[in-house]
């Protein structure tokens, strides 16, 4: 049924984009998407830090930035300066090296409490989509489209997506929120 198929693929956004946010979110350990979301003007326009550059993390506390083009080093630190992540980008020759200074508890804690108000969110957004499904699945039964044992078990996958969806964010979260808060 074409409505499952929508179902499914609405909870999947929801759950991609959670990804998404914790990805940008800080752990303890520097990771070179920290830097994903730092947007900054190049050549006029504003770009993209993966547009512009690669990073990698050295050191296992810095993360050293390698634009493609060398005379954009200026440009990608005023960037990360911009980006409110609390960094000191400092340009070394036609790279940037961007010290990861180690968070104080209090930040790992919040960081980790946004990471499940995110995660709530999420599951507010799958449950959304499963009341939609379900009203649909029973429009369909009142219009005579759908059969009573359809509808039951129609509403029964429904659930089965949501229980999984739902699960899932549990599991990313509990992944992250380990990550953030080891020292």
């Amino acid at each position: 049924m074409n409505s499952m198929n929508e179902c499914k693929e609405n909870m999947q956004k929801a759950l991609d984009h959670y990804k998404e946010e914790l990805k940008a979110m800080r752990t303890n350990r520097p990771s070179p998407s920290m830097l994903d979301n730092v947007s900054l003007e190049v050549y006029g326009t504003e770009m993209r830090m993966r547009d512009v550059a690669t990073v990698a993390v050295a050191d296992g506390n810095q993360l050293v930035v390698t634009p493609f083009d060398p005379s954009t080093a200026n440009s990608i630190a005023k960037g990360i300066e911009k980006a409110n992540l609390n960094l000191m980008p400092a340009v070394d020759g036609h790279i940037v090296r961007v010290p990861i200074p180690p968070m104080s508890e209090e930040r790992r804690k919040e960081i980790a409490k946004d990471a499940r108000e995110k995660g709530e969110k999420t599951k507010v957004t799958i449950r959304d989509v499963r009341r939609k499904a379900n009203d649909l699945v029973k429009k369909l039964k009142s219009d005579g489209d759908l059969t009573e044992d359809d509808m039951k078990r129609d509403e029964k996958l429904i659930q089965e997506l949501t229980d999984k969806f739902c699960k899932e964010v549990d599991e990313l979260y509990h992944a992250k929120e380990k990550d953030i808060l080891a020292v």
